[in-house]
Parts: structure tokens; sequence; C-alpha cells
């Protein structure tokens, strides 16, 4: 497995251990790791460090050396096609993958398990449906040992590569969103509307516009009227905002209800959030949002927006799935999405 080798003739093979620099008086340490790909420009420091001759890695045909594994999984796992994805260079044996664009983290689990049931390689990535940012890192990967059998990443490239790959940034996408504020107090001037700002901010940080807003009363009929009137506008999202509790005046559901809407859930298993609906006119999503999402700095909303633009069209059971993670603990200083909230 080791071989002698001529300094001068040592570029492109493995060190098979450690090297230490001494400079008397100044420094000793650790110079070049064991595992190190020796460059054409480390032959001068290793020739000043008085090597004449190292022991390399004699790799065999059978075998991959951890830099060149770990770039493999890497790009096996991010798949082809538009990925949204960028590698970082190995270093000691590991590789960051990290999102080239603004966009919703997806992984698929199943796969990313089979991949880490082996004992030689590993493959950790940040929360299935993360809100990530260009230039985040995303996600790891390494061989454990310094070398690893080539038939282990063979399978494993095969793998990722029936299964469309394991990771990926889907962008969202840039609609046209109508804002519909019900409540008789907003309506008839009593109270100036606080909702409506919550909710332009949190669309608009994903990319999104709201372009037409409209102000009804609590009044079922004058509900389903505004979200016809959206639709006709061309609003590809539509947002209510108010009257969805059980109190007598809140019929901002039974509004959504009358407008021809597909409901896939009228609440969720979501703390704050529970009395959330979601519905479908064709292809538009029809959201009905509770107050906590004016109060609170993450709640039902905040899971469900980002998956939406993503282009996503969600059905009761990725609703029910909230239910483990669902709980905000309601930290002093709220860090989301870096926290358990809304992943299970």
């Amino acid at each position: 497995m080791f071989r002698k080798v001529r300094v001068e003739e040592s570029v492109g093979t493995v060190l098979a251990h450690d090297l230490t620099k001494i400079v008397p008086g100044e420094f000793k340490g650790r110079r070049f790791k064991k595992g190190h790909i020796i460059q054409a420009e480390d032959i001068p420091e290793l020739l000043r460090m008085g090597k004449e001759h190292l022991y390399v890695l004699a790799l065999g045909p059978d075998e991959v050396h951890e830099d060149e594994a770990a770039i493999r999984l890497a790009r096996a796992a991010a798949g082809d096609g538009d990925h949204g994805l960028e590698f970082s260079e190995p270093q000691e044996g590991k590789v960051n993958i990290s999102a080239a664009r603004n966009g919703l983290l997806k992984i698929n689990l199943p796969v990313l398990e089979q991949v880490n049931e082996g004992s030689d390689i590993i493959l950790a990535t940040l929360h299935n449906n993360y809100p990530v940012s260009a230039g985040q890192v995303v996600a790891g990967t390494r061989l454990i040992p310094l070398v690893g059998p080539r038939a282990e990443i063979e399978r494993i490239e095969d793998l990722c590569r029936r299964a469309g790959g394991i990771i990926r940034v889907a962008p969202y996408r840039r609609l046209r969103v109508g804002l519909i504020t019900t409540g008789n107090e907003v309506y008839k001037g009593r109270v100036k509307d606080a909702f409506g700002p919550v909710v332009r901010a949190k669309i608009a940080a994903y990319g999104s516009e709201v372009v037409r807003e409209e102000v009804v009363p609590d009044d079922a009929e004058a509900i389903r009227q505004a979200i016809a009137t959206m639709i006709a506008a061309g609003m590809e999202m539509v947002v209510l905002t108010g009257g969805m509790s059980v109190d007598p005046d809140d019929v901002t559901p039974e509004g959504i209800r009358r407008s021809g809407a597909e409901v896939v859930t009228y609440g969720a298993p979501v703390l704050p959030g529970a009395m959330f609906m979601l519905a479908y006119l064709g292809e538009v999503p029809v959201m009905g949002l509770p107050g906590c999402v004016m109060y609170y700095r993450a709640t039902i909303f905040d899971l469900v927006l980002p998956r939406v633009l993503a282009g996503e069209r969600l059905t009761r059971k990725d609703i029910a799935g909230l239910a483990a993670g669902g709980l905000c603990q309601g930290c002093p200083q709220c860090r989301y999405p870096a926290c358990a909230f809304g992943k299970g």
C-alpha cells in the first residue's frame, strides 16, 4: 500500500503520513497532512524541509482517494439538470455543497438514508423544506477512511442517478398576489389595518409582490365576490387576512368555500397557526390567515408560503406532516428558520 518516491517525482501522489516542519525558535508543527495530494508548488517547500523522499499511498485500481470520493459524491447527490447547487474544492476529504440561488431546499429523505447506511460514506444536510439563501452551505459529504472502495462510490453514484439526485434548491416563483383584508372594524375605519403590512413583507421577502388589495366587511358573499375579482384580475395567489376563528362574525372560511375553491384544509397541526385555511381555485392557491400571523415572528404561513412559491401543490397529508415540529417554542429571540419549528 505504501511506496517510496523521490520528492521531485511525487506530484499527484497521496502523502501516506504527516510531515512536520521545524523552524528553530519559531515554529514546530504539521506542515503537510496525511492524505494530502502533492502539488508542483509543494516541491520547493518539501526540499527546504530536508525531504528527499516520501512515503506515498499506492492506490490500487479498485480504490478511490477521499478527495476524489467527496467531489464525486457531492455531484451525484445533486443529480443532473438545474439543481441550484455549487461545490467547494475538496479539503481534507470533505466537500461543502452550497446554494447557488435563493430557494427552498428539497431533500430526498429515503435516498439520503440509504446513502448513509454504508459505513464509509456520510452526507449531512440541512432540514428538508429549509428556505436557503445563495451562498449558504446546505450539505457536506466526505469519505470516512482516507481511501475507499471504488465499487462503493460507484454504487452510491448509481443510486443517486436512479433517484434523480438527492439535493436541490427549488427556485421561488414570482407571483402576482391579491390581498383581501376582512373585518368590519377595518372596513368601517374603526381601526387601522396592521395585518396587511406583515403579509406584504413576508411575500416580498421571497420575491413575489402584492399587486392588488381590497378591504371587505365580515360578509361571506362580499368575500366571495372579492376572491372572484382577484382571480379575474389575473392574481396567481390570493391571501385573506382575518375572520378565521369560530366567532359568529368570522365568516372568511365560508366566503372561501362559496368561491368554489377546493378546500385542502381548515385547521393545521401547527401552533401558532391552527386556524389556517388552504384551498385552490384551479391552480391558484387561496389562503386564509389567522390573526397569529400578525403577532408572531414564525407561524403556519412561514411554513406553507415558501413551499407554495416553490411550485408545490400542498395536500392534506402535507399539512398533517407539519405536526412533528409544529409547536413553536416562542424563543425570546426568534431564530427561524434556524430552529426546530416546522422540521419534523
